[in-house]
């Protein structure tokens, strides 16, 4: 082969390569967005009322935290909504007010309400001796 027939089929060889690089790039652009297409789809939004009662994520990075305990602090309300997810709570203890991401809060969940029951008493049957 000539020198020329070497170069023109070398850069043949190139361009092939930057084809398939090519490819390969937009087969995972396309598999990227539908794997986060599908986990969007099971993604629940919070959407928070003024005057719920929330709890807000401490993001301090602590040592040996603890593996039970929880990282909410605080019982909050929330006093106003802005768009973009940025949410105004306000504390219950100290009455600050104050803008927070609303990714790091948390609904909270008030206990069931006791209501007045009959207990029976936990006597043993007469047929159990």
């Amino acid at each position: 082969m000539k020198s020329d027939e070497v170069g023109v089929h070398r850069k043949l060889e190139i361009q092939e390569l930057k084809e398939i690089i090519n490819e390969a790039f937009e087969s995972s652009h396309i598999y990227k967005d539908k794997t986060k297409a599908f986990h969007d789809k099971y993604l629940s939004r919070i959407t928070f009322e003024i005057g719920q009662k929330v709890l807000l994520y401490d993001s301090r990075l602590k040592w040996f935290f603890g593996k039970l305990r929880s990282r909410c602090v605080g019982l909050f309300i929330v006093t106003n909504v802005f768009d973009r997810g940025a949410i105004e709570i306000k504390s219950n203890k100290t009455g600050k007010v104050f803008k927070v991401n609303g990714h790091r809060l948390k609904v909270f969940y008030e206990g069931f309400q006791e209501k007045d029951m009959e207990v029976d008493s936990l006597e043993r049957p007469d047929y159990i001796e």
